[in-house]
């Protein structure tokens, strides 16, 4: 965080103008959404404390970090935009994905060390005439989905690609627990919004970006008041899915009233006492990760064990343009066959 006193003019003068500057950096978006739209989410805030007494909740001594924690978290990428042709002469839209989950396990016989990472490719089409189309360079398993009427057919297409993309989420973070022995005092952190993953026993989702105004104006600025390693008291909001969360400020430069700030949450069906326990766990976790500016353009909120995973899961999506130039090749020879 940096801060100046440029001078602008001002009815025939210079005038100091106070500013600081979010560590994060533009071209990855903006951590904090400069007009933050409204949700419609119902807020309870006083699952910790009654609203009248919120304040920052510094990090409490006594409380024993986990034995291990697990990062999860996947990668995308389109490999290629394609045309499914329809037995009536019609095409429909399609895309070619490369996509990756996996977990990085922090631990302290071991230090931080990737668990297991699953890597699948897929061709994600809403035509009933879609399949597997098989490469030189690897297959492409369909995966199939609706049409909406409300929905821009790409958006569905991308949709459900997330869609899979969270199930393999899923499935590496169970493997990595059984690798563990299923049974040890560990925390599961889930990089992005848990919905979902919410029936993983202790997990946490870590939102490293603000789309929405949640909180009244009055209790908002106690998000801005948060020192380093603070967090807000548990509040729940019920909207689209159900869950329990809390503001959490990691260590950073002081400036921006929101530099820093992430949102973490757990499930909704978890009792308060159990809810601000976890908060308490995060509270006590996750800053020893946070990343610092002249390591990370998105400093501190892109962890390192998230930052070393997705680079990880990207080296093994292959190389794209080798991808690319198979799909043609593919696309090529069926056409051949079909007109031999």
């Amino acid at each position: 965080m940096t801060s100046g006193r440029p001078r602008c003019s001002g009815k025939g003068r210079d005038v100091p103008m106070r500013f600081s500057v979010d560590p994060w950096d533009p071209t990855y978006g903006t951590s904090l959404d400069p007009e933050l739209g409204s949700s419609s989410a119902e807020v309870d805030p006083e699952i910790e404390v009654p609203a009248a007494r919120w304040a920052p909740v510094r990090v409490d001594p006594a409380i024993d970090r986990p034995e291990a924690v697990l990062f999860v978290d996947g990668v995308r990428r389109i490999d290629a935009q394609v045309w499914v042709d329809e037995p009536d002469g019609a095409a429909s839209p399609a895309l070619c994905a490369s996509y990756a989950a996996g977990v990085v396990c922090c631990c302290r016989e071991r230090g931080a060390h990737l668990t297991v990472a699953e890597v699948r490719r897929g061709l994600i089409t809403t035509s009933e005439s879609g399949g597997n189309v098989v490469t030189r360079a690897g297959a492409y398993r369909v995966v199939s989905t609706r049409p909406r009427e409300d929905v821009a057919p790409m958006q569905v297409l991308s949709l459900a690609l997330q869609r899979d993309l969270a199930e393999v989420e899923v499935l590496t973070a169970a493997t990595a627990r059984k690798a563990g022995g299923g049974d040890r005092d560990d925390l599961l952190v889930v990089d992005g919004p848990l919905q979902g993953r919410q029936h993983l026993p202790r997990a946490i989702g870590f939102v490293k970006s603000h789309r929405s105004d949640y909180l009244p104006t009055e209790l908002g600025r106690v998000v801005a008041a948060l020192g380093p390693g603070e967090r807000t008291p548990v509040f729940r909001l019920a909207g689209s899915w159900e869950r329990h969360t809390w503001y959490l400020r990691l260590p950073c430069p002081p400036g921006a009233p929101w530099a820093g700030v992430v949102r973490v949450e757990c499930r909704a069906d978890l009792t308060a006492d159990e809810a601000i326990a976890l908060a308490s766990l995060s509270q006590a976790t996750l800053p020893r990760y946070a990343s610092v500016e002249y390591k990370d353009a998105r400093a501190p909120q892109n962890l390192y064990p998230i930052a070393g995973l997705e680079d990880a899961l990207r080296r093994r999506l292959g190389d794209q343009n080798l991808l690319y130039r198979a799909l043609r090749q593919a696309a090529h020879s069926v056409v051949a066959a079909a007109t031999a």
